[in-house]
Formats: C-alpha cells, structure tokens, sequence
C-alpha cells in the first residue's frame, strides 16, 4: 500500500472520541445521564484517574470532549494525550496519529504520506502560545500536596525546583487555579517549547501547542555544565524520573540529567537531549510494559545506529536488524538479548524499575502491578489431556 495517503479529515469522521475511549479503558458513567453529551470516566472511585465529556455521541464524525479542568479537542487530540497507549512506531507524532487513526477506521496502515494540508493547519494552529499561560516559580516553602500524594519527599522537590513550575490556562473558563508545570525546551536552547502538565485528582496534560517531537522536560544537575553530565536517564514522566531520583539518588553523582518524553517517544528527543550532553551515556529508565520495552530497543537503535525493525508477537517482541531475527523476551534486560546477535558498543544503559512494578512511581509508592499467573508445564499437560478427552465424547 505505498500509494495510500493518510486523509486526516477522512479518517477523523470515521472514527469517534468514544471508540478511542473505551479502548483506553474508559466506560459510560450511566449516573452523568446519556443524551447530547456522554461522560466517561477512567478507574473507580477513589482510584479514578480522569473524565471526559463526549458531545454527539451519536456522530462520530462531530465528537468533541472536554475534560473537567475545561481543556478539550478533538479525536486527534485524545490520541495525541495518550500516543504511548497504542504501541505505534513512526518518524513523528503524526506519522504515530495516522497509524492508530487508520487502524481504527479499519483502513490498511499507511506508508506514511501525510495529508500536508491538515497537518499544517494543525501545526499551525497547535504552535504552543506562552502568552497563554500564566506561570510563576515553584516556592519551596509552599510545596504543592500533589507531589507527597506521589510518595515524592520536600527534599526531592526542593533539589528539582528549578526545573519545575506552577502552571494556569488563562483561557480555562472553569479551572482558576494552579497545576504543575514541567517545563519542555529543545537541545542546547532554553527557550521553553510547552509543558507536560500534572493535576489534582490524577490529571495529566500537556499545555497546547507542546512540541514533543524535538523538546523534552530535562533536568540538568550539574549547574549548567552539560560537557560535565555522564548519565542521562531517559523516563515517561517527569513524576517517574522524580521517583527514580529520590529512590536511587545515594548511587547518582551531580553529573547527571533526568528527561521525561511524556509518554511520547520521538527520535528528535532522544537526539536532541544527547546533543546537549555530548559526553554522556543515555539509560533507559522507561516503564515495564510493552511500550517500555519498545521505547528502550528504539532507542538503542538510535545511539548505535542500527537500522531496526520491531514486531509485537504473541510472547513478546521480534527485532529484525542486521539480517538477522532476534526474539526478545521483554521480561529479560534487552541489552544482554541484542549484545549477544549485533555488534553494541554499549552507548545506552538500562535502569527500570524493579520487575514487580510498572513505572519508577509506582515502585516509590509500592504499588506492584497484579501478578499475571502462568500454568506450569504438570498443569498445562493436564488441561490439554482434559480437553483431548472432551473431544472424544460422543
């Protein structure tokens, strides 16, 4: 299908916010009322992590939502919130979008040729605007509740202060206070380019306009001395590169850097923050699921240079690169998996969190994930005997 060209207006009316919804694991709230708007929510009761409000949800085609806090968009901009959900692998963000879009128009994967016309329209009119937003410093003495709701101590906010700030959309009708704002900046240049942006109640965002196909939250604490800087560690958030800070930081040195990619992965991340840290080794501190793990292989490929090519399978993860298949385990540290087929100078480290957890914070909250239960071999031979007797009954 090297012909096929992604219609972004096309594939938008196809698919709807609620299709997208449920498959994050969002579900009707009956209690909200169903008529011209729909309220779906993610998680129950005091574990429920974010709401959204689907308007005409009887057409796909003119679906908007809003969240509570009054941020809102379109199908495209739900994707985008939650990109590292789908486990697409693309250039750019966009290239990402049109996948998971035309997967679930059930139309064939394209080989990426980008409806120009709407992408420049959408660039166009998501070029972060710092006029927006009203930002002020984090004050050390004042420390926002939601950080210790996240196991993060005072003195762990205090030592990344300054990378770190309080964030209100001025242009958010029903949210007038402040949320947390980590602030995005692109390789050697320190003019900000967005925000990830955390909140009470589980919130999580990003200021409009984020460009995260080439900025980053990065938190250098050396003082500036990038030259000086030998581990950056690499994370999905920036509340998981926190955690991972405070749990470790009896075996980390100042010559560090952490960065949150905010559950996207884009080469012009990985690539910019090495070149603000020339003489640096990147680690992988990405989560323990899926995604991390493809995170982790991308971007080892990069540091290394190896053209790479990644395919889910029913156990795990296949690399092809170098002639060669390789099956990865993703259980298993993937550096010691690919080491032993390609030739890696070890430019990347990993350093994820212990197996029981998903990400750095949930280790720092000792929240473990639940246990996924395999058979052994004894109980495997005897539910395969059990059912080959069940299909001999007459």
């Amino acid at each position: 299908m090297a012909d096929y060209k992604v219609n972004f207006k096309d594939l938008k009316s196809r698919v709807g916010i609620d299709d997208v919804a449920y498959s994050l694991g969002y579900r009707l709230d009956r209690k909200a009322g169903v008529g011209r708007y729909i309220e779906l929510v993610l998680g129950d009761g005091a574990n429920r992590r974010d709401t959204i409000i689907v308007s005409n949800p009887r057409n796909k085609a003119a679906q908007t939502f809003f969240h509570r806090d009054g941020s809102k968009g379109d199908v495209v901009t739900l994707i985008r919130e939650n990109l590292d959900s789908f486990f697409v692998t693309g250039k750019d963000e966009w290239q990402k979008i049109a996948k998971v879009l035309a997967r679930f128009a059930n139309m064939p994967e394209p080989e990426y040729k980008e409806d120009r016309e709407y992408v420049n329209l959408a660039r166009t009119s998501h070029v972060f605007d710092k006029s927006r937003y009203e930002v002020k410093p984090l004050d050390p003495e004042r420390i926002p509740k939601i950080f210790s709701q996240r196991g993060i101590a005072d003195e762990t906010v205090i030592s990344l202060a300054p990378f770190i700030s309080l964030i209100r959309d001025t242009r958010n009708e029903n949210f007038d206070g402040y949320n947390i704002g980590f602030p995005y900046t692109e390789a050697c240049d320190s003019t900000v380019n967005g925000y990830e942006i955390r909140g009470m109640g589980g919130y999580k965002s990003k200021a409009a306009g984020t460009n995260s196909s080439s900025a980053a939250w990065v938190a250098d604490l050396s003082g500036g001395n990038n030259g000086l800087v030998k581990s950056v560690f690499f994370c999905e958030s920036a509340f998981d590169a926190m955690a991972f800070y405070q749990m470790n930081r009896a075996q980390l040195s100042d010559n560090i850097a952490l960065v949150s990619l905010g559950g996207t992965f884009s080469d012009g991340q990985i690539t910019g923050v090495m070149e603000r840290f020339p003489n640096a080794r990147a680690f992988d501190c990405f989560d323990n699921d899926l995604a991390g793990r493809i995170y982790g292989l991308r971007m080892m490929a990069l540091l290394e240079n190896i053209p790479l090519k990644i395919t889910k399978t029913g156990n795990g993860l296949m690399v092809e690169a170098k002639g060669k298949s390789i099956e990865i385990d993703t259980g298993r540290s993937i550096m010691s998996q690919v080491s032993s087929s390609l030739s890696i100078r070890y430019k990347m480290g990993q350093w994820t969190p212990p197996k029981a957890f998903k990400d750095w914070n949930d280790c720092l909250l000792n929240k473990p994930m639940e246990p996924i239960i395999t058979p052994n071999k004894s109980d495997r031979d005897a539910s395969l005997a059990e059912q080959r007797k069940s299909s001999l009954k007459m």
